[in-house]
């Protein structure tokens, strides 16, 4: 595996996340940020935020396997929420447990979670993108 996390002394420990990634692979992995479209662009999981949020995953998933990586190989996953309040959390994380089951991994949390106004297409409640090392 090519990151390793970490939570330097000094700055808060957050179960979810780590505060540091290091990278020490080859080949980074940039992908675009994945919004809740099935394999035809239909949208999935229509007004449903924890619906979304786990096609998104999945994409990303699907995206990582297509390069030989995994969520193990990912230094930061970046996730967009339209209107987001703190109330919505338990969807997020709802979104990501399930996503992670059906993928057999860890469930992976944002590093960095952004509240938007809107998406480019008024259906889209999120949108997940991934930076990946592989060795």
């Amino acid at each position: 595996m090519a990151i390793t996390l970490v939570n330097p002394s000094g700055l808060p420990e957050i179960d979810a996340y780590r505060q540091v990634s290091i990278a020490s692979g080859s080949k980074l992995v940039f992908i675009a940020g994945q919004v809740a479209w099935d394999a035809e662009g239909v949208t999935v999981g229509e007004g449903d935020l924890a619906t979304q949020v786990e096609q998104c995953y999945l994409n990303i998933g699907r995206a990582l396997a297509e390069v030989g990586g995994s969520f193990d190989d990912v230094a930061k996953l970046t996730v967009y929420v339209v209107d987001w309040t703190p109330d919505k959390m338990p969807l997020l994380l709802e979104g990501i447990t399930r996503a992670a089951a059906k993928l057999g991994v860890t469930p992976v949390p944002p590093a960095t979670l952004l509240g938007v106004a809107a998406l480019d297409v008024l259906d889209h409640l999120v949108e997940v993108e991934a930076t990946a090392i592989l060795d």
